[in-house]
């Protein structure tokens, strides 16, 4: 396969560095002579369809999505089995509070590993080992007798969900023309939504242990769709498999593309990197380069978990009670369901109107609305439970929550994700992106392990703790965060220069 403006320096210097031990198959190169040959050959008919671009990106995108489902189900699946674990398991709530964070320690330890692993093994390396302890730690859990086998369960499933977090969204990212980036990496929290909604759903209706068996599904799913999308062409060229980058973007960007333009672009960034090791030192993340962007990822993945949305939504039918709402389950289901519908707004509306303007918003409507809600939970505190203002109170207490989730989900929980895939340059992706991961998930645990603590102490003072947190991060995107659509991936890295 030839292209038209052929730049070789990407490949100078590149014997330094160390091939994957674990490169996983893909559709397109199986049963290969020549690689042109057999990717014309082997689709045959095929081919035909790939025309368009947007088909190829979408397919695969929908694949890899499947890892988010399942992130969103770990994340829900805590709050419509509270009592059901507590009261089979004989629980105390600081044994099941435990139970609810340990999935956030576990992902710290998949953060950790996760930038490494998609360095070395690649994006669908990463999945794939990711979704093993995913599926083992959900049996672990539905066969659990006592606490250790449910704790054990609770960190491999949180493992897994570290390293989907990170890599998804980078493999979104990296294999998305830029028209459609923003839109396409909203798929990623569009997925953990629908996973939180089917937690939710399916927990009204099942007993916890064949909730956990459902939860596996996903990846189960997941593993043999990995062997039918391409690997990142961005990655390939990193590691100086230039035929297989080359056909990974052909076969992305439709067959009849001209790809000359992009393949260019991508190896002189490759080949501009300062560092052509697969691997970098934390003293050089001290260049302006680096730093500035590191900043601005690590920032917006704390703060889009110190608004309190993972205590909140792992703990939603407890909340819901102590507002006063007797259909507590039936209102958290609606809840994720206003999720979902949000966030597909906003996964439509993404590219359109840009990342910066709707972290504006989304950040100001949180705001307003745990003010809303911290005032509602006081004032109830202060009145007659069977008066009149009460149940008022406990309605604006509703209306806020289900506010607040609409403004998180507008912005704050898609965007992070995608602008640290975005602005992170791709030689220090790894060791960047498991720093920001890493933070993420020790805010998120954090914020999970107190929430129960801080809504027995005072329902009031816990949202209106989260309500200046969102208050610093509506001012820190103002002044931080820059507008990203629009942009290739090296023009994003470039302008940090």
């Amino acid at each position: 396969m030839s292209f038209r403006g052929d730049d070789s320096s990407g490949e100078e210097g590149r014997s330094d560095l160390r091939k994957p031990f674990l490169h996983t198959g893909s559709w397109y190169k199986m049963g290969m002579g020549s690689r042109q040959s057999s990717l014309m050959d082997k689709l045959g008919s095929s081919a035909s369809v790939i025309r368009d671009s947007s088909i190829s990106v979408v397919l695969c995108t929908l694949i890899v999505a499947l890892g988010p489902i399942q992130f969103g189900f770990t994340c829900g699946y805590s709050s419509p089995t509270q009592e059901g674990i507590v009261g089979d398991l004989k629980l105390s709530l600081s044994e099941f509070s435990i139970f609810g964070s340990l999935s956030n320690v576990g992902a710290m330890l998949g953060a950790i590993a996760s930038g490494q692993m998609a360095e070395y093994i690649g994006r669908k390396g990463s999945l794939m080992i990711a979704s093993i302890p995913n599926i083992i730690g959900w049996l672990a859990i539905s066969f659990a007798k006592d606490s250790s086998f449910l704790y054990m369960g609770r960190l491999l499933e949180g493992f897994g969900v570290g390293v989907i977090s990170y890599t998804v969204p980078v493999y979104i990212a990296e294999i998305s023309p830029q028209n459609m980036r923003g839109g396409l990496g909203a798929v990623n929290q569009l997925s953990v939504t629908i996973g939180i909604m089917l937690a939710y759903l399916l927990g009204m209706f099942v007993n916890w242990r064949v909730l956990a068996v459902m939860g596996s599904l996903p990846c189960i799913m997941l593993i043999p769709g990995l062997f039918f999308i391409p690997e990142s062409p961005r990655w390939l060229a990193k590691m100086g498999m230039m035929e297989d980058f080359e056909s990974s973007l052909q076969v992305l960007r439709g067959f009849d593309a001209d790809i000359s333009i992009e393949v260019n672009e991508i190896k002189r960034a490759v080949a501009s990197s300062s560092n052509r090791r697969t691997a970098m030192r934390f003293q050089e993340l001290k260049q302006r380069k680096y730093w500035i962007p590191l900043m601005i990822g690590i920032g917006l993945l704390v703060l889009q978990q110190a608004s309190g949305i993972n205590g909140i939504l792992f703990y939603a039918s407890s909340i819901f009670k102590s507002a006063g709402i007797s259909s507590s389950n039936i209102v958290t289901c609606g809840l994720g369901a206003i999720q979902v519908i949000v966030t597909v707004i906003n996964t439509w509306l993404l590219d359109k109107a840009g990342r910066r303007i709707f972290l504006i918003i989304s950040t100001s409507g949180m705001s307003a609305t745990l003010i809303l809600v911290a005032v509602s939970f006081f004032l109830e505190d202060i009145v007659a439970v069977d008066s009149q203002l009460h149940f008022v109170l406990s309605v604006l207490a509703l209306v806020g929550l289900v506010a607040f989730v609409i403004s998180f989900s507008l912005g704050l929980g898609a965007i992070p994700w995608i602008i640290m895939s975005e602005i992170l340059p791709v030689n220090i992706k790894g060791l960047a992106g498991s720093v920001a991961t890493l933070a993420n998930w020790l805010t998120s645990w954090i914020v999970t392990m107190t929430a129960t603590l801080l809504l027995n102490w005072s329902s009031g003072g816990t949202f209106a703790l989260y309500a200046v947190l969102s208050v610093f991060t509506l001012v820190f995107v103002i002044i931080w965060v820059p507008e990203t659509k629009g942009r290739t991936l090296e023009e994003i890295q470039r302008s940090f220069r």
